[in-house]
Protein backbone atom coordinates (compact mmCIF):
# COMPACT_ATOMS: atom_id res chain seq x y z
CA UNK A 1 0.00 0.00 0.00
CA UNK A 2 1.15 3.18 -0.92
CA UNK A 3 1.53 6.19 1.22
CA UNK A 4 -0.97 8.04 -0.32
CA UNK A 5 -3.47 5.32 -0.51
CA UNK A 6 -2.85 5.09 3.52
CA UNK A 7 -3.44 8.91 3.95
CA UNK A 8 -6.82 8.66 1.94
CA UNK A 9 -7.68 6.00 4.80
CA UNK A 10 -6.29 8.41 7.48
CA UNK A 11 -8.30 11.36 6.01
CA UNK A 12 -11.85 8.74 5.37
CA UNK A 13 -11.05 7.50 9.68
CA UNK A 14 -9.84 10.67 11.44
CA UNK A 15 -12.89 12.25 11.96
CA UNK A 16 -14.95 9.39 13.92
CA UNK A 17 -11.16 7.79 15.22
CA UNK A 18 -10.79 10.86 16.82
CA UNK A 19 -14.35 11.81 18.48
CA UNK A 20 -13.74 8.09 20.22
CA UNK A 21 -10.70 9.41 21.53
CA UNK A 22 -11.57 12.24 22.81
CA UNK A 23 -14.23 9.89 25.11
CA UNK A 24 -11.96 7.90 26.05
CA UNK A 25 -8.84 10.30 26.95
CA UNK A 26 -10.93 13.31 27.80
CA UNK A 27 -8.81 15.75 26.37
CA UNK A 28 -9.03 17.27 22.75
CA UNK A 29 -5.58 18.30 22.42
CA UNK A 30 -3.97 14.40 24.06
CA UNK A 31 -6.28 12.99 21.73
CA UNK A 32 -5.32 14.82 18.43
CA UNK A 33 -1.26 13.93 19.36
CA UNK A 34 -2.17 10.63 19.88
CA UNK A 35 -3.95 10.12 16.75
CA UNK A 36 -1.07 11.76 15.17
CA UNK A 37 1.21 9.19 16.93
CA UNK A 38 -1.17 6.73 15.59
CA UNK A 39 -0.87 7.40 12.14
CA UNK A 40 2.94 7.17 12.69
CA UNK A 41 2.96 4.11 13.03
CA UNK A 42 0.12 3.13 10.21
CA UNK A 43 2.99 4.77 7.88
CA UNK A 44 4.80 2.37 9.03
CA UNK A 45 3.34 -1.02 9.65
CA UNK A 46 0.42 -0.47 7.12
CA UNK A 47 3.15 -0.01 3.95
CA UNK A 48 5.11 -2.57 4.96
CA UNK A 49 1.40 -4.67 3.98
CA UNK A 50 -0.16 -4.63 7.82
CA UNK A 51 -3.22 -3.28 6.03
CA UNK A 52 -5.66 -3.91 9.34
CA UNK A 53 -9.45 -4.90 9.01
CA UNK A 54 -10.82 -2.19 10.47
CA UNK A 55 -8.33 0.85 10.09
CA UNK A 56 -10.55 3.15 12.21
CA UNK A 57 -10.42 0.55 15.44
CA UNK A 58 -6.73 -0.25 14.86
CA UNK A 59 -5.86 3.75 14.53
CA UNK A 60 -8.53 3.96 17.94
CA UNK A 61 -6.33 0.85 20.21
CA UNK A 62 -2.74 2.61 18.79
CA UNK A 63 -3.55 5.87 19.92
CA UNK A 64 -4.95 5.15 22.88
CA UNK A 65 -2.24 2.92 24.39
CA UNK A 66 0.21 6.01 23.02
CA UNK A 67 -2.15 8.57 24.85
CA UNK A 68 -1.29 6.39 28.05
CA UNK A 69 2.55 6.42 26.77
CA UNK A 70 2.23 10.61 27.02
CA UNK A 71 0.75 10.47 30.22
CA UNK A 72 3.06 8.55 32.08
CA UNK A 73 5.90 10.52 30.10
CA UNK A 74 4.30 13.61 30.88
CA UNK A 75 5.60 15.04 34.74
CA UNK A 76 2.56 17.84 34.41
CA UNK A 77 0.15 14.44 34.86
CA UNK A 78 1.96 12.73 36.84
CA UNK A 79 -0.29 13.38 40.49
CA UNK A 80 -3.28 11.93 38.31
CA UNK A 81 -1.46 9.26 36.21
CA UNK A 82 -2.93 6.34 38.45
CA UNK A 83 -6.72 7.93 38.57
CA UNK A 84 -6.09 8.77 34.21
CA UNK A 85 -4.46 5.32 33.37
CA UNK A 86 -7.19 3.33 34.90
CA UNK A 87 -9.95 5.56 33.27
CA UNK A 88 -8.17 4.95 29.88
CA UNK A 89 -7.84 0.63 30.60
CA UNK A 90 -11.04 0.80 31.58
CA UNK A 91 -12.22 2.70 27.89
CA UNK A 92 -10.13 0.09 26.32
CA UNK A 93 -12.85 -2.85 26.77
CA UNK A 94 -15.44 -0.89 25.35
CA UNK A 95 -16.38 -1.89 21.98
CA UNK A 96 -14.73 0.46 18.84
CA UNK A 97 -18.45 0.35 17.02
CA UNK A 98 -21.52 1.85 19.33
CA UNK A 99 -24.23 -0.99 19.48
CA UNK A 100 -27.02 1.51 20.06
CA UNK A 101 -25.86 4.49 17.15
CA UNK A 102 -29.04 6.76 17.81
CA UNK A 103 -28.24 7.19 21.60
CA UNK A 104 -24.48 6.45 22.01
CA UNK A 105 -22.49 7.99 18.84
CA UNK A 106 -18.94 9.09 19.26
CA UNK A 107 -19.43 12.17 16.61
CA UNK A 108 -22.28 12.76 17.88
CA UNK A 109 -21.06 13.45 21.11
CA UNK A 110 -18.34 15.88 19.67
CA UNK A 111 -20.85 17.91 18.04
CA UNK A 112 -22.88 18.18 21.20
CA UNK A 113 -19.21 19.26 22.82
CA UNK A 114 -18.17 21.80 20.22
CA UNK A 115 -22.24 23.11 20.29
CA UNK A 116 -22.42 23.85 24.23
CA UNK A 117 -24.57 26.53 25.04
CA UNK A 118 -21.71 28.14 26.68
CA UNK A 119 -19.89 29.04 23.63
CA UNK A 120 -20.17 31.41 21.04
CA UNK A 121 -21.63 30.58 17.52
CA UNK A 122 -18.21 31.27 15.93
CA UNK A 123 -16.44 28.98 18.51
CA UNK A 124 -19.16 26.59 17.63
CA UNK A 125 -17.65 26.76 14.43
CA UNK A 126 -14.35 26.76 14.88
CA UNK A 127 -14.30 24.00 17.07
CA UNK A 128 -16.69 22.07 14.80
CA UNK A 129 -14.00 22.48 11.53
CA UNK A 130 -10.75 22.08 13.78
CA UNK A 131 -11.88 18.64 15.40
CA UNK A 132 -15.04 17.17 13.41
CA UNK A 133 -13.38 18.70 9.46
CA UNK A 134 -9.91 18.22 10.67
CA UNK A 135 -9.14 21.89 8.89
CA UNK A 136 -5.43 22.80 10.42
CA UNK A 137 -5.77 25.99 12.09
CA UNK A 138 -4.54 28.01 9.35
CA UNK A 139 -7.47 27.23 7.51
CA UNK A 140 -10.47 27.41 9.96
CA UNK A 141 -8.60 31.60 10.82
CA UNK A 142 -9.43 32.09 6.45
CA UNK A 143 -12.49 31.14 7.14
CA UNK A 144 -12.94 33.35 9.89
CA UNK A 145 -10.43 36.15 8.24
CA UNK A 146 -8.78 36.24 11.06
CA UNK A 147 -4.58 35.84 12.17
CA UNK A 148 -3.75 32.00 12.62
CA UNK A 149 -2.11 32.95 16.35
CA UNK A 150 -5.42 34.80 17.14
CA UNK A 151 -7.35 31.10 16.12
CA UNK A 152 -5.00 29.10 18.23
CA UNK A 153 -5.75 30.88 20.95
CA UNK A 154 -9.50 31.05 20.28
CA UNK A 155 -9.59 27.02 19.98
CA UNK A 156 -6.87 26.82 23.03
CA UNK A 157 -9.33 28.67 25.41
CA UNK A 158 -12.35 26.78 24.42
CA UNK A 159 -10.63 23.36 24.58
CA UNK A 160 -9.43 24.77 28.51
CA UNK A 161 -12.96 25.71 28.98
CA UNK A 162 -14.12 22.24 28.12
CA UNK A 163 -11.84 20.53 30.38
CA UNK A 164 -11.93 23.30 33.09
CA UNK A 165 -15.61 23.72 33.36
CA UNK A 166 -16.35 19.84 33.43
CA UNK A 167 -18.62 20.00 29.93
CA UNK A 168 -19.21 16.79 29.25
CA UNK A 169 -18.88 14.97 26.82
CA UNK A 170 -22.18 13.79 25.63
CA UNK A 171 -25.63 13.43 23.82
CA UNK A 172 -28.05 15.73 26.45
CA UNK A 173 -30.99 14.43 27.70
CA UNK A 174 -33.91 14.90 25.26
CA UNK A 175 -34.88 17.99 27.44
CA UNK A 176 -31.84 19.48 26.86
CA UNK A 177 -31.53 18.74 23.16
CA UNK A 178 -33.10 22.28 22.25
CA UNK A 179 -30.88 24.39 23.22
CA UNK A 180 -28.48 23.48 20.96
CA UNK A 181 -30.23 22.31 18.21
CA UNK A 182 -29.67 25.21 15.95
CA UNK A 183 -26.45 25.14 16.47
CA UNK A 184 -25.69 21.05 15.95
CA UNK A 185 -27.69 21.61 12.46
CA UNK A 186 -25.90 24.11 11.89
CA UNK A 187 -22.28 22.31 12.27
CA UNK A 188 -23.71 19.33 10.55
CA UNK A 189 -24.16 21.02 7.56
CA UNK A 190 -20.88 22.86 7.99
CA UNK A 191 -19.30 18.93 8.04
CA UNK A 192 -21.20 18.43 4.73
CA UNK A 193 -20.44 21.26 3.26
CA UNK A 194 -16.42 20.41 3.80
CA UNK A 195 -17.42 17.44 2.13
CA UNK A 196 -19.54 18.70 -0.69
CA UNK A 197 -16.71 21.62 -1.68
CA UNK A 198 -13.36 20.97 0.23
CA UNK A 199 -12.10 24.05 1.46
CA UNK A 200 -8.87 23.25 0.51
CA UNK A 201 -6.47 20.31 -1.76
CA UNK A 202 -6.75 18.74 -4.58
CA UNK A 203 -9.66 17.12 -3.90
CA UNK A 204 -13.01 18.54 -4.93
CA UNK A 205 -14.77 16.69 -2.36
CA UNK A 206 -14.61 14.73 0.74
CA UNK A 207 -17.51 11.94 0.57
CA UNK A 208 -15.94 10.80 3.91
CA UNK A 209 -17.40 13.62 5.71
CA UNK A 210 -20.83 14.12 3.57
CA UNK A 211 -22.31 10.42 4.46
CA UNK A 212 -20.76 11.42 7.62
CA UNK A 213 -22.74 14.24 7.71
CA UNK A 214 -26.01 12.64 6.68
CA UNK A 215 -25.66 9.83 9.25
CA UNK A 216 -25.73 12.45 11.95
CA UNK A 217 -28.45 14.20 10.69
CA UNK A 218 -30.33 10.76 10.49
CA UNK A 219 -29.56 10.32 14.01
CA UNK A 220 -30.58 13.82 15.45
CA UNK A 221 -34.13 12.94 12.95
CA UNK A 222 -34.05 9.46 14.89
CA UNK A 223 -33.58 11.58 18.86
CA UNK A 224 -35.89 14.25 17.84
CA UNK A 225 -38.85 13.16 14.98
CA UNK A 226 -41.44 15.71 13.31
CA UNK A 227 -38.83 18.55 13.19
CA UNK A 228 -39.08 20.12 9.93
CA UNK A 229 -35.70 22.01 10.53
CA UNK A 230 -34.08 18.52 10.53
CA UNK A 231 -36.35 17.05 7.78
CA UNK A 232 -35.52 19.47 5.43
CA UNK A 233 -31.71 19.63 6.12
CA UNK A 234 -31.56 15.71 5.72
CA UNK A 235 -33.36 16.31 2.30
CA UNK A 236 -30.94 18.97 1.54
CA UNK A 237 -27.80 17.18 1.87
CA UNK A 238 -29.53 14.13 0.23
CA UNK A 239 -30.38 16.22 -2.63
CA UNK A 240 -26.75 17.65 -3.30
CA UNK A 241 -24.79 14.27 -2.04
CA UNK A 242 -27.24 12.53 -5.31
CA UNK A 243 -25.03 14.94 -7.47
CA UNK A 244 -21.89 13.62 -6.66
CA UNK A 245 -20.43 10.81 -9.69
CA UNK A 246 -21.26 13.83 -12.02
CA UNK A 247 -19.94 16.56 -10.44
CA UNK A 248 -16.41 15.77 -11.36
CA UNK A 249 -14.16 14.18 -14.02
CA UNK A 250 -11.83 11.18 -13.78
CA UNK A 251 -8.77 13.69 -13.69
CA UNK A 252 -10.70 15.79 -10.69
CA UNK A 253 -11.41 18.57 -12.82
CA UNK A 254 -15.22 20.33 -11.81
CA UNK A 255 -18.31 19.42 -13.77
CA UNK A 256 -20.16 22.71 -13.42
CA UNK A 257 -24.08 21.85 -13.24
CA UNK A 258 -24.77 22.79 -16.98
CA UNK A 259 -22.78 20.49 -18.07
CA UNK A 260 -23.64 17.83 -15.90
CA UNK A 261 -24.43 14.01 -17.36
CA UNK A 262 -27.53 13.47 -15.01
CA UNK A 263 -28.03 9.69 -15.63
CA UNK A 264 -25.38 9.45 -13.39
CA UNK A 265 -27.34 10.99 -10.38
CA UNK A 266 -28.37 8.89 -7.85
CA UNK A 267 -32.33 8.99 -8.34
CA UNK A 268 -33.18 7.01 -4.89
CA UNK A 269 -31.40 9.26 -2.90
CA UNK A 270 -33.25 12.24 -4.69
CA UNK A 271 -36.55 10.26 -4.08
CA UNK A 272 -36.07 10.16 -0.63
CA UNK A 273 -35.00 13.88 -0.47
CA UNK A 274 -38.09 14.99 -2.13
CA UNK A 275 -40.34 12.78 -0.32
CA UNK A 276 -38.44 14.75 3.11
CA UNK A 277 -38.67 18.22 1.37
CA UNK A 278 -42.77 17.70 0.93
CA UNK A 279 -42.48 15.97 4.81
CA UNK A 280 -40.52 19.46 5.91
CA UNK A 281 -42.72 21.63 4.04
CA UNK A 282 -46.14 20.36 5.39
CA UNK A 283 -44.78 21.08 8.95
CA UNK A 284 -46.42 23.23 11.04
CA UNK A 285 -45.57 27.00 11.04
CA UNK A 286 -43.56 28.85 8.53
CA UNK A 287 -40.83 27.34 6.41
CA UNK A 288 -37.58 26.91 8.11
CA UNK A 289 -34.32 27.96 6.37
CA UNK A 290 -32.98 24.46 5.31
CA UNK A 291 -36.52 23.24 3.99
CA UNK A 292 -36.56 26.13 1.49
CA UNK A 293 -33.21 25.51 0.75
CA UNK A 294 -34.29 22.22 -0.08
CA UNK A 295 -36.64 22.83 -2.25
CA UNK A 296 -34.49 24.57 -4.27
CA UNK A 297 -32.14 21.32 -4.54
CA UNK A 298 -35.33 19.57 -5.41
CA UNK A 299 -36.03 21.72 -7.86
CA UNK A 300 -32.33 21.10 -10.13
CA UNK A 301 -33.35 17.90 -9.00
CA UNK A 302 -36.15 17.74 -10.56
CA UNK A 303 -35.49 19.07 -13.82
CA UNK A 304 -34.83 17.22 -16.90
CA UNK A 305 -32.15 19.33 -18.11
CA UNK A 306 -30.33 22.50 -16.89
CA UNK A 307 -32.04 24.14 -19.80
CA UNK A 308 -35.38 23.03 -18.43
CA UNK A 309 -34.63 24.39 -14.89
CA UNK A 310 -36.99 26.15 -12.94
CA UNK A 311 -34.95 29.35 -12.62
CA UNK A 312 -38.14 32.14 -12.10
CA UNK A 313 -39.35 29.85 -9.17
CA UNK A 314 -35.57 29.51 -8.00
CA UNK A 315 -35.40 32.99 -7.52
CA UNK A 316 -38.54 33.68 -5.95
CA UNK A 317 -37.59 30.67 -3.42
CA UNK A 318 -34.65 33.15 -2.85
CA UNK A 319 -36.48 35.92 -2.00
CA UNK A 320 -38.69 33.72 0.32
CA UNK A 321 -35.01 32.75 2.06
CA UNK A 322 -33.82 36.15 2.17
CA UNK A 323 -37.06 36.80 4.15
CA UNK A 324 -36.73 34.57 6.98
CA UNK A 325 -33.08 33.96 6.91
CA UNK A 326 -31.53 36.91 5.61
CA UNK A 327 -27.33 36.48 4.76
CA UNK A 328 -25.03 37.75 2.28
CA UNK A 329 -24.26 34.64 0.66
CA UNK A 330 -27.83 34.07 0.17
CA UNK A 331 -27.89 37.18 -1.32
CA UNK A 332 -24.73 36.18 -3.79
CA UNK A 333 -26.90 33.22 -4.53
CA UNK A 334 -29.99 35.35 -5.25
CA UNK A 335 -28.36 37.48 -7.43
CA UNK A 336 -26.94 34.20 -9.83
CA UNK A 337 -30.63 32.71 -9.88
CA UNK A 338 -31.49 36.32 -10.75
CA UNK A 339 -29.23 36.25 -13.55
CA UNK A 340 -31.29 33.20 -15.25
CA UNK A 341 -33.96 35.22 -15.23
CA UNK A 342 -33.58 38.55 -15.99
CA UNK A 343 -30.06 38.37 -17.36
CA UNK A 344 -26.29 38.94 -16.36
CA UNK A 345 -26.64 42.58 -16.21
CA UNK A 346 -28.87 43.17 -13.71
CA UNK A 347 -27.57 40.34 -11.47
CA UNK A 348 -24.69 42.57 -12.17
CA UNK A 349 -26.20 45.21 -10.60
CA UNK A 350 -27.12 43.19 -7.02
CA UNK A 351 -23.72 41.85 -7.03
CA UNK A 352 -22.53 45.39 -7.07
CA UNK A 353 -24.33 46.60 -4.22
CA UNK A 354 -23.56 43.40 -2.28
CA UNK A 355 -19.71 44.09 -2.66
CA UNK A 356 -20.47 47.86 -1.96
CA UNK A 357 -21.87 47.08 1.62
CA UNK A 358 -18.21 45.12 2.40
CA UNK A 359 -20.50 42.37 3.73
CA UNK A 360 -19.07 39.43 2.22
CA UNK A 361 -15.20 41.18 1.96
CA UNK A 362 -12.72 38.23 1.54
CA UNK A 363 -15.19 35.50 0.59
CA UNK A 364 -13.60 33.54 -2.02
CA UNK A 365 -17.00 33.12 -4.18
CA UNK A 366 -17.86 36.68 -5.07
CA UNK A 367 -15.08 37.67 -7.47
CA UNK A 368 -16.20 34.29 -9.27
CA UNK A 369 -19.29 34.86 -9.11
CA UNK A 370 -18.79 38.39 -10.82
CA UNK A 371 -16.52 37.30 -13.01
CA UNK A 372 -18.97 34.81 -14.73
CA UNK A 373 -21.69 37.61 -14.76
CA UNK A 374 -18.80 39.86 -16.92
CA UNK A 375 -17.95 36.84 -19.19
CA UNK A 376 -21.46 36.33 -20.20
CA UNK A 377 -21.91 40.44 -20.87
CA UNK A 378 -18.59 40.06 -23.09
CA UNK A 379 -16.87 42.34 -20.35
CA UNK A 380 -13.59 40.12 -20.92
CA UNK A 381 -10.84 42.33 -19.72
CA UNK A 382 -13.12 42.94 -16.61
CA UNK A 383 -14.03 39.16 -16.32
CA UNK A 384 -10.22 37.87 -16.03
CA UNK A 385 -9.25 40.72 -13.61
CA UNK A 386 -12.06 39.04 -11.41
CA UNK A 387 -11.10 35.37 -12.22
CA UNK A 388 -7.56 36.05 -11.48
CA UNK A 389 -8.94 37.36 -8.53
CA UNK A 390 -11.44 34.20 -7.45
CA UNK A 391 -8.03 32.32 -8.47
CA UNK A 392 -5.61 34.18 -5.59
CA UNK A 393 -8.86 33.79 -2.96
CA UNK A 394 -9.46 30.29 -3.33
CA UNK A 395 -7.21 27.30 -1.75
CA UNK A 396 -8.85 24.37 -3.85
CA UNK A 397 -6.71 23.57 -6.87
CA UNK A 398 -9.97 22.04 -8.98
CA UNK A 399 -11.22 25.76 -8.80
CA UNK A 400 -8.53 27.29 -9.92
CA UNK A 401 -8.04 25.21 -12.86
CA UNK A 402 -11.76 25.97 -13.37
CA UNK A 403 -10.85 29.62 -13.30
CA UNK A 404 -7.84 29.25 -15.41
CA UNK A 405 -9.93 27.24 -17.80
CA UNK A 406 -12.30 30.12 -18.37
CA UNK A 407 -9.50 32.70 -18.89
CA UNK A 408 -8.26 30.72 -21.60
CA UNK A 409 -11.54 29.89 -23.13
CA UNK A 410 -12.49 33.29 -23.76
CA UNK A 411 -8.93 33.95 -25.52
CA UNK A 412 -7.19 37.04 -25.96
CA UNK A 413 -9.35 38.23 -28.30
CA UNK A 414 -12.33 37.51 -25.92
CA UNK A 415 -14.11 35.31 -28.83
CA UNK A 416 -15.71 32.34 -26.41
CA UNK A 417 -19.12 32.16 -26.72
CA UNK A 418 -20.64 33.49 -23.39
CA UNK A 419 -22.59 30.86 -21.00
CA UNK A 420 -23.67 30.31 -17.50
CA UNK A 421 -21.75 28.75 -15.22
CA UNK A 422 -23.60 28.81 -11.52
CA UNK A 423 -21.37 25.99 -10.06
CA UNK A 424 -21.27 22.72 -9.49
Amino acid sequence: MTPTEIEKIFRDEASRALATLIRLVGDFDLAEDALQDAFAVALKRWYAGELPDNPRAWLVNVGRNKAIDRIRRNAVFRGKQQELTHELLVNASAPCEIADATLDDDMLRLIFTCCHPSFADEVQIALTLRTVCGLGTAQVARAFLVGEDAMAQRLLRAKQKIRLAGIPYEVPEREALEPRLRGVLAVIYLVFTEGYAATSGEDLMRPDLAREAIRLARLIDALMPGRGEIKGLLALMLLHDARRAGRKTAGGDIVLLEEQDRSLWDYRQIAEGLRLVEEALRMPGRPQSYAVQAAIAALHARAPSYKDTDWPQIAGLYEVLLRISPSPVIELNHAAAVSMVDGPARALDLIDALEARGSLKGYELLPAVRADLLRRLGRYDAARKAYLAATAATQLEPLRRLYARRIAEMGAQGTAAPTSSLGA
